[in-house]
């Protein structure tokens, strides 16, 4: 049975950028989630422009 190689230095170098990377996109992946939970659950002015008249919208008094 071969010895296990020794791991060489460029390898830890890589795996903590590799890490780095990983965690990086972890924490993009978690702020559009976040936003988009708070967009969705919040709802009032922070609905999508659709061209669509709303009347919750329209500020009371106009549009009679």
């Amino acid at each position: 049975m071969a010895a296990p190689r020794a791991e060489h230095e460029i390898h830890k170098r890589r795996f903590s950028r590799n890490a780095g990377v990983a965690i990086t996109l972890a924490c993009f992946v978690f702020i559009v989630f976040g936003l988009t939970y708070v967009k969705i659950t919040n709802g009032g002015l922070n609905q999508g422009f659709d061209h669509v008249v709303r009347p919750e919208l329209v500020p009371i008094g106009e549009g009679n």
